[in-house]
């Protein structure tokens, strides 16, 4: 391959543009200015023909929807959260009605267990009275039946006699009730 030779100006711009008496640097300057600003005027004309395009204004479209739909999705989450909020107070209310209620329960219970302590107490103590009083209504009974029998014994000719013998047994039954009832 053969060896490419390139030129190199041996001159700096400085030398250049003293040699010319500047003109030569002022008009490549110039020059360069112009062409900078044509450059710049049509990527300008270019960039503008572009963002007017169809193409462009669907996605400046496109982006606004997103904006908008972004928007409303977030006013949702908002009010999702504050509904979230509202659920979670009314969750501790709940449990806090919950505890309360159980521990009303709970006091409930140990007055119902207690009432039925009492109560049973209560029946104990009619049932010795009930087997006293049935156990003064045997013994008063075997008296009924002792008197009986010597009533009949001492008053066996008349029939009125047995009958109004009877009576005072029965009596002395009804009187020994009443006594330990009271």
């Amino acid at each position: 391959m053969a060896p490419i030779s390139y030129d190199y100006c041996k001159m700096s711009m400085d030398d250049i543009c003293k040699e010319d008496g500047g003109k030569r640097c002022k008009l490549v300057v110039g020059i360069l200015g112009l062409l900078v600003i044509v450059l710049l005027g049509v990527l300008l004309i270019f960039f503008i023909i572009k963002a007017n395009s169809e193409a462009c204004q669907d996605g400046l479209r496109a982006v606004m929807e997103c904006h908008n739909v972004t928007y409303l999705l977030q006013e949702e989450l908002t009010k999702a959260q504050r509904g979230f909020r509202d659920a979670e107070a009314q969750a501790v209310t709940c449990n806090q009605t919950v505890m309360a209620l159980m521990a009303s329960l709970d006091a409930e219970k140990a007055q119902g267990r207690k009432k039925v302590e009492e109560l049973e107490g209560e029946i104990t103590t009619l049932n010795h009275k009930l087997q006293d009083a049935s156990a003064e209504v045997e013994r008063l009974r075997r008296e009924n039946h002792v008197l009986s029998v010597r009533i009949a014994d001492t008053d066996s000719a008349s029939s009125q006699d047995s009958s109004c013998a009877a009576e005072p047994p029965l009596l002395i039954l009804l009187l020994g009730l009443g006594a330990l009832l009271l």
